[in-house]
C-alpha cells in the first residue's frame, strides 16, 4: 500500500474515526496496526483537546467516586505518563471547600491541638503554605482559656489580677490590652488586693476613716452611689458630716451643737429619734415656727409670747397660761374646744364677749349689749328668759324687731307683714277701723281687695268675697254697668261674665232681644265676612245661634244677586266641565228648588249645535241622518223643532243615493225614471233636480 492511512480511511473511501474517536492529528498508524483494528498501541502524544474529553467515564476512564471535587483541568495534578500518584494537587483546580478534602480521610486534616473552631481552613490558611496562618478568632469555639493557657498559646502574666478564666469578661478578641473594662463579676478575692492604690485607684486622702472592705459600702456596678455602712467608721459624726466630706447639717436644720448623735442614729438619718433640747442653740420659735418643727396650730391662742412663757422643754402640756401676751378676742379661745366656751343656756349673741363680760369675773355679766345679740328677740324675749309679749299684744308670728327697736319698747313702728288672724279680728270697728256705710256687701276676708300697706285704693274686687247679684253694684253707680253697645238682654252679668275676667264672655243667645243682625254687623259683634254671599240680614234664615258653621241650610229667598255670584266653582257649585256653553244665568233654566230637571233655553247658548248635540251631552245625529260635515244649524233652523229642516247640500258626504233612498229622503220615482246604477249626480245637481 502506497501513502497514509488516511487517505483512504477519511469516511469517503473507507470508514474514517468515529464520532466518540479521541481527538487527534496523529495518522491511524500511530496507533493501529494493518493487522487488527484494535487492540491499539494508543499515545498520548499526538492527543488534540483535553484530558477530561476522553476521560469522562465514557470515552476513557473519568474521575472514581473518591475523587476530589475538582475542575476538568487533569493535568493541574496529573501526566499522561503515569496516572497515579498525582505528580500535585492544584488547589487552584480544587472545587469546594477545604474540609471537604482535608478531613482526615481524604487528605491531612486539623491535628488534635488545634484551635476548636467550626470556620472553614481558608479563614486563617493559604493554599500557598500551612504556615504561618492569618489567625481570626471570629469563629474559634470554646472558651480563650481553651488556648490562651501558657500553652497553647500566650496566658495570663505573674501581674495579672486574681481572676476567673473568662477573659472576654474583661478583654476582646480585636486588642488584648487595653482591657475593654474590668468585671468584677470575674475577679476573685477582696477588693483591696486590688484596690491598693498599686494596681488599682486606691482610697483617696478624703476618704471615711474605716478599716472596712471596700464590698462594704460599694458595688462593683458602679463606685457610687455607695451604700454607706457607719458600722466601722471612726471618729465623730461632725468629722465627716462637715458639709465637705459629707453632707453637713442642711441650712434649714435647727441651730445646734455638732453632737450629731443627741438626735440622730446612724442607720437613719431622718427622722430624727428624737429632739434633745440640750444641744438646741436659740429661742423655741426660732424652731417651733411651723416650718423647722410644728409651731403653734390654727387652733393655739394668739400670742406674741415665747413658748417659754408657757411651756416647758420637759413637756408640752401641761401649760403654765398667762393672759398677759394673749392678743386676739375671747373667743378665739372660749369657742368650746381651746378654752370653756358659751353654755348651752347663754344667749345666742356674737363672739365679742367683752361687750357684756370683763376679764376679771365672768359672771355676772356687766350688761346686756343688744348689738352683739344674734337672732331674733323672741329667742331671749320669751317670757323664761327675758320679758315677753303682753296677754293684750296683737296676734303674730313676726319677730319683735319688725315693730320694736332695741332702744326703746315704745313707741313701735307697726308693720302687718306677719301678723297672724283676719284683718276682721281687729278692723272690727271697734280695735281698729272697720267696713264704713257704703262699703259693698261682702265677706269679712279684708285681704281679698285690700292690702296692708295702703287701704284705699283698694288692689282689687274679689268677686268670690261679694255677696249679692252682679247688678246690685255694676248698675253704672256703685261700679261699671253696661255700656250703650252692650247686647239688648234681661239677662244677670253672670249669665255669661265671669268675676275672673269680664272678656271673654261665655255668650248664650237665650235671652238676647233683637235680630240677629242688630249685633252682627261688624262692629259690635262679627259680621257677614268678605266672602259672604249677598243676603238680606235675615241670619236666621241659614244659620242657628247654637253653631255659625255649616250654614243649616241656604235659604235663596234672603238671597241677592244673581245665581253665578255665589255659583261660580269658589263660593258653591258651579257650572261642571261638561255643562252646555252658555252665558245665561242659572235661572234661565233652573229654580232654586231643585237643581234638575231644568227648563232648558238656547237663548243663551255660545257654541255649535254639535258641542252639545254630540250623542253625549245632548241628542246627537240619529244612525239614519246623513253624512255630512256641516253643523247642524246649517240645515236646522229652529231650537225648538228638530224637523224643521232648511236642507244645505254643501258639506254633504258620499253618494246622493245614500239618502235620496226612498227612506232618508226622496228617491228615484216610481214610474218614468229610467233604470240605472249611476248615482244621482251623474245626471242631478244640488241646486236643481230637473
Amino acid at each position: 500500500m502506497i501513502g497514509t492511512c488516511s487517505s483512504c480511511h477519511n469516511g469517503t473511501k473507507a470508514k474514517g474515526k468515529t464520532a466518540t474517536h479521541i481527538a487527534t492529528t496523529a495518522e491511524c498508524s500511530t496507533c493501529h496496526s494493518t493487522n487488527a483494528w484494535t487492540p491499539a498501541n494508543f499515545n498520548h502524544a499526538n492527543v488534540t483537546g483535553t484530558c477530561a474529553s476522553c476521560h469522562n467515564g465514557t470515552s476513557a476512564t473519568g474521575k472514581s467516586a473518591t475523587h476530589i471535587s475538582t475542575s476538568t483541568n487533569c493535568t493541574a495534578c496529573h501526566t499522561t505518563t503515569a496516572w497515579t500518584p498525582a505528580k500535585t494537587v492544584s488547589h487552584n483546580d480544587v472545587i469546594g471547600t477545604c474540609s471537604s478534602c482535608h478531613n482526615g480521610s481524604k487528605s491531612l486534616g486539623k491535628p488534635a491541638t488545634h484551635i476548636a473552631t467550626t470556620a472553614e481552613c481558608s479563614t486563617c490558611h493559604s493554599t500557598t503554605g500551612w504556615t504561618p496562618a492569618n489567625f481570626n478568632h471570629a469563629n474559634a469555639t470554646g472558651t480563650c482559656s481553651s488556648c490562651h493557657n501558657g500553652t497553647n498559646a500566650t496566658g495570663k502574666s505573674a501581674t495579672h489580677i486574681n481572676s476567673s478564666t473568662n477573659c472576654t469578661a474583661c478583654h476582646t478578641t480585636t486588642a488584648w490590652t487595653p482591657a475593654k473594662t474590668v468585671s468584677h463579676n470575674d475577679v476573685i478575692g477582696t477588693c483591696s488586693s486590688c484596690h491598693n492604690g498599686s494596681k488599682s485607684l486606691g482610697k483617696p486622702a478624703t476618704h471615711i476613716a474605716t478599716t472596712a472592705e471596700c464590698s462594704t459600702c460599694h458595688s462593683t456596678t458602679g463606685w457610687t452611689p455607695a451604700n454607706f455602712n457607719h458600722a466601722n467608721a471612726t471618729g465623730t459624726c461632725s468629722s465627716c458630716h462637715n458639709g465637705t466630706n459629707a453632707t453637713g447639717k442642711s441650712a434649714t436644720h435647727i441651730n445646734s451643737s455638732t453632737n450629731c448623735t443627741a438626735c440622730h442614729t446612724t442607720t437613719a438619718w431622718t427622722p430624727a429619734k428624737t429632739v434633745s433640747h440640750n444641744d438646741v442653740i436659740g429661742t423655741c420659735s426660732s424652731c417651733h415656727n411651723g416650718s423647722v418643727a410644728t409651731g403653734k396650730s390654727a387652733t393655739h391662742i394668739a400670742t406674741t409670747a415665747q413658748c417659754s412663757t408657757c411651756h416647758s422643754t420637759n413637756a408640752w402640756t401641761p401649760a403654765n397660761f398667762s393672759h398677759a401676751n394673749v392678743t386676739g378676742t375671747c373667743a378665739s379661745c372660749h369657742n368650746g374646744t381651746n378654752a370653756t366656751g358659751k353654755n348651752a343656756t347663754h344667749i345666742n349673741s356674737s363672739t365679742n364677749c367683752t361687750a357684756c363680760h370683763t376679764t376679771t369675773a365672768w359672771t355676772p355679766a356687766k350688761t346686756v349689749s343688744h348689738n352683739d345679740v344674734v337672732g331674733t328677740c323672741s329667742s331671749c324675749h320669751n317670757g323664761s328668759v327675758a320679758m315677753g309679749k303682753s296677754a293684750t299684744h296683737i296676734a303674730t308670728t313676726a319677730q319683735c324687731s319688725t315693730c320694736h327697736s332695741t332702744s326703746a319698747w315704745t313707741p313701735a313702728n307697726f308693720n302687718h307683714a306677719n301678723v297672724t288672724g283676719t284683718c276682721a279680728s281687729c278692723h272690727n270697728g271697734t280695735n281698729a277701723t272697720g267696713k264704713n256705710a257704703t262699703h259693698i256687701n261682702t265677706s269679712t276676708n279684708c285681704t281679698a281687695c285690700h292690702t296692708t300697706t295702703a287701704w284705699t285704693p283698694a288692689k282689687t274686687v274679689s268677686h268670690n268675697d261679694v255677696i249679692g247679684t252682679c247688678s246690685s253694684c255694676h248698675n253704672s253707680s256703685t261700679a261699671l254697668g253696661k255700656p250703650p253697645t252692650h247686647i239688648a238682654t234681661t239677662a244677670q252679668c253672670s249669665d255669661c261674665h265671669s268675676t275672673n275676667a269680664w272678656t271673654p264672655a261665655n255668650f248664650s243667645h237665650a235671652n238676647v232681644t233683637g235680630t240677629c243682625s242688630s249685633c252682627h254687623n261688624g262692629t259690635n259683634a262679627t259680621g257677614k265676612n268678605a266672602t259672604h254671599i249677598n243676603s238680606t240680614t235675615n241670619c236666621t234664615s241659614c244659620h242657628t245661634s247654637t253653631a255659625w258653621t255649616p250654614a243649616k241650610t241656604v235659604n235663596h229667598l234672603d238671597v241677592i244677586g244673581t245665581c253665578s255670584s255665589c255659583h261660580n266653582g269658589t263660593t258653591a257649585l258651579g257650572k261642571p266641565a261638561t255643562h252646555v256653553a252658555t252665558t245665561a244665568q242659572c235661572s234661565s233654566c233652573h229654580s232654586t228648588s231643585a237643581w234638575t230637571p231644568a227648563t232648558f233655553s238656547h237663548s243663551g247658548i255660545t257654541t255649535n249645535c254639535s258641542s252639545c248635540h254630540n250623542g253625549t251631552t245632548a241628542i246627537g245625529k240619529n244612525p239614519g241622518h246623513g253624512q255630512t260635515t256641516n253643523t247642524c244649524e246649517m240645515c236646522h233652523r229652529s231650537t225648538t223643532s228638530f224637523a224643521s229642516v232648511n236642507m244645505n247640500h254643501s258639506a254633504v258626504a258620499g253618494r246622493c243615493d245614500s239618502c235620496h233612498n226612498g227612506t232618508i229622503a226622496e228617491g228615484k220615482p216610481r214610474s218614468g225614471h229610467p233604470t240605472t246604477t249611476q248615482d244621482c249626480a251623474a245626471c242631478h245637481n244640488t241646486r236643481n233636480w230637473d
